[in-house]
C-alpha cells in the first residue's frame, strides 16, 4: 500500500491507508482550513468506486468469532434482525440493543459453519463489542467469543466493474442471479479460497473479500494486476467515509450509539419484529408514543462549505441538533451530512422534518441545507442490489 502512495492514519493500533498520493501531490498531510491538498486524490478514489472499480484495504475491521451449541439462539436473542437467514448463506446486518432500546452494537453477522458465526465490526469497537456480548450471555448458554481480527485481511472490491475484475480470477459464478446481494460464500481466487460477501458500505456493486492473512499479499497482487485495464484505483478511508455518507450509512460511535434507538436512527429495516430480542418492548413503546429526535440527511447548498461533525443544525432559525458526521459528496456536488435533530414540543413526523428551513453553522456562518429522510445518492438502493 505504501508503494502505491498510501498516506496512513491510525485507529486502535491499526495503521491503515486514509488516501493515496497521485501525480505531483505529496503523499503526506498538509493541514489547512478549506479543501486540503489531497482533495483531488480523494475525488479520484471516490469516483472510481462510483464509476469503475476501487480496491480498499479494510483489514482493520474487527472479526469476532461466536461459536458453541447455543451460538445461534444467543445471537437471535441479542440481535434485532433475523439471524436464521445466515443458515442460507446470507450475511445479516443487525443491531444489538440495551433494555432501553439503545444501540450497543452495529454489526454484520455471517455463518461460517454449523454453530459458528463471524461478527464483523469496526476496528475501534472490537473489545467493547466482545464485552457487550459476554455480558449479554445467560448462565445456561454455552457460547465462546474470540477476536480473530488478525487472522484475516479484508480486501473489498467495489464499483460497477468489480464483477468484471473478479471474474478474471475465479471460476465461481458471480452472476447477480447466482450470487445475489447479501450472499456470502467461499470462492477460489488464484491459489487460495477466500470468503466473498456481496455487500457494500459504499453503495455500489461489490464484494468484501476475507482472505487468510498469510495469503493477503498474494491476493492483493492478483487484484491489482487484474484491474490494470479496468481503471482500478486504490482507495482509502476518506473515500470510504464520503461514499457511505452519500448513501446515508450510519457509523457507530459517530452517528449512533447507546442513546439512539433504531427507530430514531432510521434503521427499522434491520428489525425483525417477528422475533424476540432484547430491547423490543422499549421499541414497541416508542413506536406507539412517537419519536422526538431522529436522524436526517442534509446536503449543504454552498459547495465550498466543508462540515465534519458536531456543527450546530438550525431549523427555522432555532438550534435543534447537530451534525454527527459529514464529508464532501463528489457524486452529489456538495457536503453531505447525517444529523440528529429533536424537539420536546413535537413528535418528529416526516412532515415535521420536511416543513422546516435548515442551516448548518460552518466556520461561524450559517449555510443553508436541504433536508431528506432518504439518501441523496441512489435512494432506491438499486445499484448494489442490481449491479447498475
Amino acid at each position: 500500500m505504501k508503494a502505491a502512495g498510501a498516506v496512513f492514519g491510525e485507529v486502535a493500533g491499526w495503521e491503515r491507508a486514509n488516501w493515496y498520493g497521485r501525480g505531483d501531490v505529496a503523499a503526506e498531510y498538509v493541514h489547512t482550513y478549506g479543501r486540503p491538498q489531497w482533495f483531488d486524490c480523494w475525488e479520484t478514489e471516490h469516483r472510481a468506486a462510483r464509476e469503475s472499480v476501487a480496491l480498499f484495504d479494510l483489514s482493520s475491521f474487527g472479526k469476532i468469532r461466536v461459536a458453541g451449541p447455543d451460538a445461534a439462539a444467543f445471537l437471535q436473542r441479542v440481535c434485532t434482525n433475523d439471524i436464521s437467514r445466515t443458515e442460507r448463506g446470507r450475511i445479516v446486518y443487525t443491531q444489538s440493543l440495551n433494555e432501553r432500546g439503545g444501540i450497543e452494537l452495529d454489526v454484520t453477522v455471517l455463518q461460517t459453519s454449523p454453530n459458528r458465526f463471524l461478527v464483523l465490526t469496526a476496528a475501534s469497537t472490537v473489545r467493547r463489542d466482545i464485552d457487550w456480548l459476554e455480558r449479554s450471555l445467560l448462565d445456561h448458554e454455552t457460547v465462546v467469543f474470540d477476536d480473530v481480527s488478525n487472522s484475516m485481511a479484508m480486501l473489498p472490491v467495489m464499483g460497477p466493474r468489480s464483477k468484471e475484475l473478479l471474474s478474471k480470477l475465479t471460476d465461481a459464478d458471480l452472476s447477480l442471479e447466482a450470487f445475489p446481494f447479501g450472499m456470502s460464500r467461499e470462492i477460489d481466487l488464484g491459489m487460495v479460497l477466500v470468503r466473498a460477501t456481496r455487500i457494500s458500505y459504499v453503495g455500489e456493486l461489490g464484494w468484501e473479500l476475507l482472505v487468510p492473512a498469510d495469503m493477503a499479499a498474494y491476493v492483493y497482487e492478483q487484484l491489482v494486476e487484474a484491474g490494470r485495464d479496468l481503471g482500478l484505483e486504490h482507495a482509502g478511508y476518506h473515500a470510504l467515509n464520503s461514499l457511505r455518507l452519500e448513501k446515508g450509512f450510519r457509523s457507530w460511535g459517530h452517528d449512533i450509539g447507546p442513546d439512539d434507538t433504531p427507530l430514531e436512527a432510521g434503521l427499522e429495516h434491520a428489525i425483525a419484529w417477528a422475533t424476540d430480542f432484547v430491547g423490543k418492548d422499549a421499541l414497541l413503546a416508542q413506536k406507539e408514543a412517537g419519536i422526538r429526535h431522529r436522524h436526517i440527511h442534509l446536503r449543504l447548498h454552498d459547495p465550498a462549505a466543508l462540515a465534519h461533525h458536531d456543527e450546530p443544525v438550525l431549523r427555522d432559525g432555532i438550534i435543534v441538533g447537530k451534525v454527527t458526521s459529514a464529508a464532501y459528496g463528489f457524486t452529489v456536488g456538495g457536503t453531505v451530512a447525517i444529523a440528529t435533530v429533536g424537539s420536546e414540543d413535537a413528535v418528529l413526523s416526516d412532515e415535521w422534518v420536511h416543513s422546516g428551513t435548515y442551516e448548518v453553522v460552518v466556520d461561524g456562518r450559517r449555510v443553508p441545507a436541504e433536508p431528506s429522510l432518504l439518501a441523496f445518492y441512489d435512494p432506491s438502493f438499486s445499484r448494489p442490489r442490481e449491479g447498475r
